[in-house]
């Protein structure tokens, strides 16, 4: 399926599907992997966006018009392993470029109240990211990296993502999602320069 995208105009920088990262279930709503569901609830709640079940795109979606510009939003329930089966669903169905596509995800490699913005790149050993880039067949996507922090041992990471950040870790994670927020109308209508500008300075 990847060979889709083929030969599709990669200048159109504006973005057409938010994809929040997680794992379904009542169990995980809480934990640092749910990162990106948390700020696309967030981000849906603040523009009257509506999730509903669509099983042919393997998750939760809603389409609105964020300023103008319309917009889908993705929640995989494949788990997190299998979340690129949901992504690529959706963007082949709709046509939808990888450069058109934001990830918002939870990241190691940022301390809690950090929040990132950037094209392409590895997984960095998210499983999400490599079944995502798997199944478009490029890592030319945007991300939105939400820090959690890392546990220190790399046989600790699977528990740390599993379970809850501690108090004072979810209110810098609030705040960085906060932030990500604000620069959100930015990302939607193309401007992710000025998006990256406006979040990495503050």
């Amino acid at each position: 399926m990847a060979g889709f995208f083929h030969g599709v105009n990669h200048e159109m920088s504006e973005i057409k599907l938010i994809v929040g990262l997680g794992n379904p279930g009542r169990e995980y709503d809480g934990t640092r992997h749910n990162a990106g569901f948390w700020w696309v609830d967030e981000f849906a709640r603040a523009h009257q966006f509506t999730f509903k079940a669509e099983s042919k795109f393997h998750g939760l979606t809603s389409r609105g018009a964020v300023h103008g510009h319309e917009l889908f939003l993705l929640k995989p329930q494949t788990f997190m392993n299998v979340s690129g089966r949901a992504v690529v669903a959706q963007a082949h169905f709709y046509k939808i470029v990888p450069q058109q596509i934001l990830v918002v995800h939870d990241e190691l490699d940022l301390p809690p109240g950090s929040a990132k913005l950037k094209l392409g790149g590895g997984h960095g050993g998210h499983n999400g990211l490599k079944d995502i880039i798997a199944h478009l067949g490029t890592r030319d996507f945007w991300r939105l990296r939400l820090g959690i922090g890392h546990p220190g041992e790399h046989a600790d990471v699977s528990a740390y993502v599993l379970n809850a950040p501690r108090r004072e870790e979810a209110e810098l994670i609030e705040h960085a999602m906060r932030r990500a927020q604000d620069v959100a109308s930015l990302i939607v209508e193309g401007k992710l320069e000025a998006a990256m500008l406006k979040l990495h300075s503050t």
